[in-house]
């Protein structure tokens, strides 16, 4: 797994620009490949020559929905290693738990504002990368739902 590669699973222009932004001055050593669709998400992992060691995937995508792709990710053992972060606006318990069931790593929600935006960005990126060099083993950092 590459760490310095994120593979972004998000059908907004909007959004995919912002995370682009976001991680552009947080993370500019990283490389990001965008998709807008789901399907085919697993099998283009499972291909690849370079794998990322982060997968930031929104769940509401047209098509295979994002828990699709955790599921169809999680169905196969080749990409065990691969971290999923769903990234979405959804604040609901149940797709909360639904996410984590169906094997996400970490589940955050979307800010609307930039600034908070790109600093909940930078806090999981930072974390994931941390982790899989060894470092940090407790939990990924907490977000609450906004008020």
């Amino acid at each position: 797994m590459d760490q310095d590669f994120v593979w972004v699973v998000e059908d907004s222009p909007e959004d995919a620009e912002a995370i682009r932004r976001a991680l552009g001055r947080t993370h500019p050593e990283l490389t990001l490949l965008f998709t807008d669709r789901g399907a085919g998400v697993a099998e283009r992992l499972l291909e690849a020559t370079r794998r990322p060691g982060l997968v930031l995937l929104d769940l509401k995508l047209p098509g295979l929905s994002g828990a699709g792709v955790l599921r169809s990710i999680r169905a196969l053992p080749e990409l065990n290693g691969v971290t999923v972060v769903a990234f979405t606006s959804s604040t609901a318990p149940a797709e909360v738990d639904a996410t984590y069931e169906a094997g996400a790593d970490s589940y955050i929600y979307k800010p609307v504002n930039f600034e908070l935006f790109r600093t909940v960005l930078k806090g999981a990126v930072d974390y994931w990368q941390s982790r899989a060099k060894g470092g940090d083993e407790g939990r990924p950092p907490a977000q609450s739902p906004p008020s």
